[in-house]
């Protein structure tokens, strides 16, 4: 049986975990800077920046979904989902949907305009698990970003 339940500061190892198996299933391992001490402050610290929520089974935790709240000048508040993660023995396990609608509740508990966030155009998995929500895939935005180096 898996449940649900927000994330909690001794989360952090697993979830720091999570994120670099994620980081290798979509081929950039090197890419992961964030560290365990980091995640630790940043979201369970005085001024949590972020939201989670942890899947887990009998054999601990499988899985989680990292949100934050965002502001749209033309939407107003809205939720981000950065990731979405179910390590890959518990894929196709229902933990992906268990996480996407405690993100979804959250999101409408916090009564956000919109949720919103990004999938590789490559990750066909991902796109069909997506593709069972009320959802729109924008071609139109393209991401862009600064890295810290050039900050």
């Amino acid at each position: 049986m898996i449940s649900i339940r927000p994330a909690i500061a001794t989360d952090v190892k697993a979830m720091i975990l999570l994120i670099k198996e994620l980081a290798l299933y979509e081929k950039a391992p090197e890419q992961v800077i964030n560290t365990e001490d980091e995640m630790l402050k940043e979201g369970f610290g005085e001024h949590p920046l972020f939201k989670a929520f942890i899947a887990e089974n009998e054999t601990g935790i499988i899985g989680m979904a990292l949100c934050y709240q965002a502001y749209s000048t033309w939407k107003g508040m809205y939720i981000y989902l950065d990731d979405l993660i179910v390590t890959e023995s518990a894929r196709k396990s229902g933990a992906g949907t268990l996480l996407f609608e405690a993100v979804y509740n959250y999101s409408k508990t916090l009564n956000a305009n919109q949720l919103r966030w990004h999938v590789l155009d490559w990750n066909e998995p991902a796109i069909s698990f997506y593709k069972k929500y009320p959802c729109t895939f924008d071609e139109e935005w393209i991401t862009c970003k600064v890295e810290k180096e050039n900050l």
